[in-house]
């Protein structure tokens, strides 16, 4: 009996070129596996599947794993904030410990030893694969062939070309692409000079800024504990809100994303998203945090969401690390329920309005008016409490501070201004 494979097929160029490889160069049999995240419709996915036993996979699975992605991975990425290097929502990071997952889970009930990828050695997307599969079934052998084969791009055309491997992309159009319903990635190509703006047919969810409505739209999204579920009067899923929210950004030129970044093994990559739903979401609950914890509390909260980035992107979704972030998260995410208002303008989502049953920000307090009901008397207690320690710094060291100093201090302490409208050289 033949040796089983289970390879994560998207039926893009890489993965569609593998099936054949690896019956060549292994001689097993090649089962795929291939997993609806979203960003695809069922015919695309019936093509996929047909695709696949056409280039000679003994069988071809497909799974809807996007209620799934939705719950137990976008949203509590969400609910932490976590935007790699502030900027990238982490869509197809987010995906891969999923498909990693599913691998081992078909690997297992069809008795096959090994599982493969199509990413390539200088990739993020390896990484993320292998330490899930290290995590959860370290016993399965793990095949890339793109590591292996040492093709380029275009070898890779040409040798789909040459085995007769139906493929969408095409020499004059070489991008790489991945999508679900978080967002959509898109690099190689001319995207690889950072000095290139992105050609227009790079873009496919989102409207450029002379093709958006020329007036705004105003929505308003509900939140409870961290996710969403209200859009304006509709109360939705979470499929559905991420997929109403990717077309009415689209539609408004929401979600470009145009970065520089760093990857998992240390080069400098160019990637270009789109992301409508992610960026509107992340912006909405930002400002929803903001109204319902402190200060202390939300500058521990980037901490924390900086490094819950860093383990999506890096791919140690299945690590304690993760789990015990996650506690945290979920015990700061019990305050955040409330409704925000976004305005969707020219390529914009600007938060326009915020209200929470738990806000720390109260009326009362924060106003100018008659209703002001602040102890104004106390702030001249409180100042004297507080510049304490910066008054008694100032009498006891301040020849030592402000005097003659062997390290040159002209250009962080101003002159007097005497000396400025003098004309005095300054720095």
């Amino acid at each position: 009996m033949s040796k089983k494979v289970v390879l994560a097929y998207s039926g893009g160029l890489d993965t569609s070129v593998a099936v054949r490889w690896i019956k060549e160069n292994y001689g097993m049999e090649v089962i795929t596996l291939t997993v609806d995240l979203g960003g695809a419709d069922s015919k695309d996915l019936n093509e996929i599947k047909e695709r696949a036993l056409k280039q000679g996979a003994c069988k071809a699975v497909v799974i809807d794993a996007r209620e799934v992605f939705v719950r137990y991975f976008v949203f509590p990425a969400l609910q932490a904030g976590a935007l790699y290097e502030g900027v990238y929502p982490l869509a197809t990071a987010l995906g891969r410990p999923l498909i990693a997952k599913l691998l081992a889970e078909v690997a297992e009930d069809e008795g096959a030893e090994a599982v493969a990828h199509g990413c390539t050695g200088k990739g993020n997307d390896q990484v993320r694969f292998e330490l899930t599969l290290q995590a959860l079934a370290p016993q399965l052998k793990i095949i890339a062939p793109l590591r292996e084969w040492g093709m380029s791009r275009e070898e890779e055309i040409e040798y789909a070309q040459t085995h007769k491997i139906p493929i969408k992309t095409r020499k004059e159009s070489p991008y790489s692409t991945d999508e679900n319903l978080w967002g959509r990635s898109i690099e190689c190509g001319v995207l690889e000079d950072p000095w290139v703006e992105p050609p227009d047919d790079v873009w496919q969810w989102t409207n450029s800024i002379k093709d958006c409505p020329d007036g705004p739209e105003i929505i308003e999204i509900g939140i409870e504990k961290g996710i969403p579920f209200r859009i304006n009067k509709d109360y939705l899923d979470g499929i559905n809100i991420i997929e109403k929210l990717n077309k009415l950004g689209g539609l408004h030129g929401v979600g470009r994303i145009d970065h520089v970044e760093s990857r998992v093994v240390g080069i400098k990559s160019r990637e270009v998203y789109e992301a409508p739903a992610a960026v509107i979401l992340h912006k909405a609950h930002r400002a929803l945090e903001s109204m319902v914890m402190t200060r202390d509390a939300m500058r521990f909260r980037d901490i924390v969401a900086n490094q819950y980035a860093d383990i999506i992107y890096g791919g140690q979704w299945f690590s304690a690390f993760h789990l015990d972030l996650v506690a945290y998260v979920l015990s700061a995410q019990r305050l955040v329920t409330g409704a925000v208002k976004v305005k969707l303008s020219k390529g914009s989502a600007t938060v326009v309005g915020r209200r929470s049953p738990l806000a720390l920000y109260r009326h009362e307090l924060a106003t100018y008016d008659k209703a002001d009901q602040f102890d104004h008397k106390a702030a001249e207690g409180f100042i004297k409490i507080h510049g304490l320690s910066l008054k008694t710094q100032s009498r006891v060291q301040s020849q030592i501070i402000y005097g003659t100093h062997e390290i040159d201090l002209a250009c962080v302490l101003p002159p007097r201004l005497k000396e400025i409208t003098e004309g005095k050289k300054t720095c």
